[in-house]
C-alpha cells in the first residue's frame, strides 16, 4: 500500500535532518578533540608549575644558606 503525501514533500526533511546528523556527529568530534587538547595543555602547565615552585625554593634555599654561612662567619667562636 502506498503512504499518503508525496514523496517530494518528505525528501527535503530527510536531507536536512541528515546534514544536521552529520553536522552534529561532526561537532562532537571536534569538542572531543579540543578537550583532549585541553587536558594536555593542564597537564603541561602542572608539570611547567611544579618546575617553576622547585626552582623558587631552590633559589630561597641558596639565599638561606648564604646567610647562615654569613652570620656564622661573624658570630663568635
Amino acid at each position: 500500500m502506498a503512504e499518503g503525501g508525496s514523496r517530494y514533500l518528505k525528501e527535503p526533511f530527510e536531507v536536512h535532518e541528515q546534514r544536521f546528523e552529520a553536522t552534529e556527529k561532526i561537532m562532537e568530534l571536534q569538542f572531543s578533540q579540543v578537550e583532549k587538547r585541553l587536558v594536555r595543555i593542564e597537564t603541561m602547565i602542572e608539570g611547567l608549575e611544579k618546575r617553576l615552585w622547585m626552582t623558587v625554593y631552590g633559589v630561597v634555599a641558596v639565599i638561606l644558606t648564604q646567610a647562615i654561612q654569613g652570620v656564622l662567619e661573624y658570630a663568635p667562636k
